[in-house]
């Protein structure tokens, strides 16, 4: 673009010369000279000024083109850089769960904090856990206005629920008059857990009760689980009810991953209509772990394929990975060829190097044209000893 920019300068400069300086030079001096070197001053004039026209029409053109591509390279940087941070967020979210489970009730006060605060795209969850976090320390006070806060900050929430139960917990922990039929929650766990071992046909319709009503987020993921070890025709329909979406968000994941934990013929038929009916991300990834889980090939594969979400796409490309054998490298191979997102190609570089076939890989570290995409796949590269590979980071360093 420089040199073009560059000859379209001089072309110019060498017309305006010849425009200026031969009347200049010959007028008046030397007529037999005008008359001989006239029409061939004219036609080398004419020529250059043709050349100048098509430069400069060149140059335009390119200028154009390279605004299109500096858009373009943009709008793929922004996609980029969204797609990580919702991924970094996703992380920071789990490690406040685990401390969660782990009883860190400080540490999980303190990143739920900074997710709620954020606005993060599970914002809503992270104050609920927040406020739990905070009763679980005693600080009733902090833990109520924790609660508020996701009332007023997120009013249509499926956390709003949940978040009501406990905050009756809380009232009913500091002192203040709550309902009498509200029974401290270890006390409910320990008849569910009874009942289910001495009278389960009797327990199945009291654990949906308890999933259905207004009650804390634990103990209905007790219930849940109860439920899943049941074969009762009733436990079965409660649990795909609430994998479909009848309550709360994490609720759901769980009955996801306990419907395809079952090993029921028709656990991949109930997964398929949750996938096409949800909405949230999160639950859509679940289910495609579950579709890797249940040997599910296929629906993975067309997950990858056609989902118009980069994240789902990365997602079913690393069930794919997992899945292994030589059919999951040659679809690995083949969507690479097809995928045009730079995220979704990076997990698909991550997925074959699980595999470890380094001759594929450098085949296309040969075909990349993307310096980031072809270092990604030198550094996988550098981590398989297979002799193809060793080969082709020595052909490098010549």
């Amino acid at each position: 673009m420089k040199t073009l920019r560059t000859q379209v300068m001089r072309a110019a400069a060498v017309v305006a010369a010849l425009t200026v300086a031969p009347p200049l030079a010959l007028a008046g001096q030397m007529p037999e000279a005008n008359e001989l070197f006239a029409p061939q001053l004219r036609a080398q004039l004419e020529a250059l000024s043709s050349a100048l026209r098509d430069a400069q029409d060149r140059v335009y053109a390119a200028q154009r083109q390279n605004g299109q591509s500096r858009m373009q390279v943009e709008q793929a940087r922004v996609q980029v850089e969204q797609n990580r941070g919702e991924a970094q967020w996703d992380v920071l979210y789990e490690r406040a769960r685990q401390a969660i489970e782990q009883a860190q009730w400080s540490l999980a006060v303190q990143q739920f904090t900074t997710l709620s605060q954020a606005k993060s795209p599970r914002a809503d969850a992270a104050s609920y856990w927040r406020a739990y976090a905070l009763d679980k320390m005693n600080r009733h006070s902090d833990a109520l206005s924790a609660v508020g806060e996701l009332f007023k900050n997120f009013p249509s929430s499926r956390w709003v629920a949940d978040a009501r139960a406990l905050e009756l917990q809380v009232r009913q922990r500091s002192g203040q008059p709550v309902p009498v039929e509200s029974a401290d929650d270890e006390l409910k766990l320990l008849a569910l857990q009874g009942l289910q071992q001495t009278a389960p046909d009797r327990a199945v319709p009291l654990l949906v009760k308890v999933i259905n009503a207004d009650g804390s987020l634990r103990l209905k993921e007790r219930a849940l689980f109860v439920l899943s070890q049941s074969s009762a025709p009733e436990a079965r329909v409660t649990i795909e009810k609430v994998a479909r979406g009848t309550a709360n968000p994490e609720l759901q994941l769980k009955a996801v991953q306990y419907i395809a934990m079952s090993g029921q013929p028709e656990r991949v038929t109930i997964l398929n209509n949750v996938y096409a009916g949800a909405a949230d991300l999160e639950v859509k990834r679940q289910v495609l772990r579950a579709f890797s889980m249940a040997g599910d090939r296929q629906r993975v594969l067309s997950a990858a394929q056609t989902e118009k979400s980069p994240e789902l796409r990365i997602e079913a490309v690393r069930q794919l990975g997992m899945m292994g054998g030589k059919p999951g490298v040659q679809t690995l191979t083949t969507l690479y060829t097809k995928e045009s997102d730079v995220e979704v190609r990076r997990a698909i570089i991550e997925a074959l190097s699980f595999q470890g076939d380094a001759d594929v890989l450098v085949s296309m570290a040969r075909k990349e044209t993307n310096p980031e995409l072809r270092r990604e796949i030198v550094r996988r590269l550098s981590f398989i000893g297979s002799p193809a590979a060793v080969e082709y980071l020595t052909e490098i360093l010549k």
